[in-house]
């Protein structure tokens, strides 16, 4: 059964409406939120991230997070439900950024799209 855009919107809106963290993350997430970033001073931590109201089966984030970030490389965002242990939600994959000293990362844009294949 295909869904129509309402009742993707219906369940991004549920999705939104709960406390949603985001995370960066140095490799493939998988399905359990592996590679989380960690250390650095001041310390990586979890971020809380806001939503737009879903339209058309796509959810768009209308806060900008700033993390902390050690020496590293960003390669994923994640979602998680609490901003320590939590559920994981899914990931998706952003530019490559690297860390050569501490840092600060700024999640400009998150979206997750019930459409994408």
């Amino acid at each position: 059964m295909a869904l129509v855009a309402v009742s993707k919107n219906l369940m991004l809106d549920a999705l939104a409406a709960v406390a949603v963290f985001a995370s960066l993350h140095t490799g493939d997430p998988s399905t359990t939120g592996a590679n989380e970033v960690t250390g650095g001073t001041p310390a990586y931590a979890r971020k809380a991230i806001t939503w737009n109201a879903a339209a058309s089966g796509s959810l768009d984030s209308s806060n900008a997070p700033e993390f902390d970030v050690p020496v590293c490389t960003v390669v994923y965002v994640g979602f998680f439900s609490a901003s320590a242990s939590g559920t994981f939600y899914g990931s998706d994959e952003v530019t490559n950024e690297a860390f050569a000293a501490q840092g600060t990362y700024t999640l400009t844009d998150a979206d997750i799209d019930l459409n994408a294949t």
